[in-house]
């Protein structure tokens, strides 16, 4: 193995394996774990014709002391079997989610970037519908895979504000439809006017309510939150993904001595914040500078990170290393 760990970005690597479950006759068996990052699957899996997939995006982390630190996989757990529920789907039970991730880790703890390169082992954990079916039902079968791979620091040198775009047209998702789960389809659906903010452009897009277009719900693939005064702001659309990350920024910013505003956030008010930011696993936070909608321009900061968002991503980063006390006991601890 010969990985230049200050050169890693955000892009799929093979490690040594994966591991894997499958549910079948009512019960989850004791798993295994898979060098072949190939599936052997039935053309009439329902994950290929009906979209029973969901999966779910963590990270564990090389501390400045040794020790790996796997962030909050409890919460995915619970994200996933809401995914699970609103699919048909066999749930995934807390446990066993948390005792795969943290196998996955253990047996490719090589490929864990060192504390130093600011890099991480991202994690995925997929469930999909493998059992065949041709008439739109739930399947019989279920797989639960956890695959891991090595990623870098998004933010080499410092956080840089970028610039977002409402691309008029598209909506992430209908009201009362499955915005607040992470399903693969609704990725699906993203790619189209993702691609058409990267052709403008533009890194990210953000999505307003799909009933009004009033209200904002996320962007493209993070939460959007606000800072205004001492308050910390984000949207409570039942449309919206519940970020893991947003949850902890909450918390954060409350020892942080902010109020949280979890709220109807109209796009009319962006003019107002004092920052704006996305937030998400991949990245943590991402400052926005301006926002674009067709000829109009909401300029929200400065060209420079906001004090505060600066604040809340080092806070989160320092718990992620272990470098400050994790007096929320966040981060699961895994031996070598």
């Amino acid at each position: 193995m010969n990985i230049d760990w200050n050169t890693l970005g955000f892009e799929y690597m093979d490690t040594k394996c994966h591991v894997k479950y499958t549910y079948k006759n009512g019960s989850w068996d004791e798993g295994q774990s898979c060098e072949d990052p190939h599936l052997n699957m039935h053309i009439g899996a329902t994950c290929l014709h009906y979209g029973q997939a969901c999966f779910e995006g963590l990270k564990a982390f090389r501390g400045q002391d040794g020790q790996i630190r796997i962030f909050r996989p409890d919460e995915n757990a619970k994200r996933m079997s809401s995914s699970a529920r609103r699919t048909l789907m066999a749930e995934v039970p807390e446990q066993l989610f948390i005792d795969a991730v943290v196998r996955a880790v253990k047996e490719n703890s090589e490929y864990i970037p060192p504390y130093e390169s600011g890099g991480a082992l991202y994690i995925r954990p997929l469930l999909i519908g493998s059992g065949a079916r041709i008439g739109i039902q739930p399947s019989d079968e279920y797989t639960f895979i956890v695959l891991v791979t090595p990623v870098g620091n998004y933010y080499k040198g410092g956080l840089k504000p970028v610039d977002a775009i409402i691309i008029d047209g598209y909506d992430r998702t209908a009201p009362g439809g499955t915005g607040d789960v992470k399903v693969a389809g609704n990725y699906a659906a993203s790619l189209q006017p993702a691609e058409i903010a990267k052709e403008k452009g533009f890194p990210i897009n953000l999505y307003l309510d799909s009933r009004e277009h009033k209200y904002i719900d996320e962007f493209g693939t993070s939460n959007f939150i606000a800072i205004k005064d001492d308050s910390y702001i984000t949207p409570n659309s039942k449309s919206v993904l519940p970020s893991i990350t947003n949850k902890s920024l909450m918390t954060i910013a409350r020892d942080m001595g902010m109020e949280v505003e979890q709220r109807p956030v109209e796009f009319t008010e962006v003019e107002s914040f004092d920052a704006v930011g996305a937030c998400g696993t991949a990245v943590v936070l991402t400052p926005v500078d301006k926002i674009y909608q067709g000829e109009s321009v909401t300029t929200i900061g400065d060209g420079t990170t906001h004090p505060k968002l600066l604040e809340l991503y080092n806070n989160m980063i320092a718990i992620q290393r272990g470098t400050v006390e994790d007096k929320h006991d966040w981060c699961v601890l895994v031996n070598d």
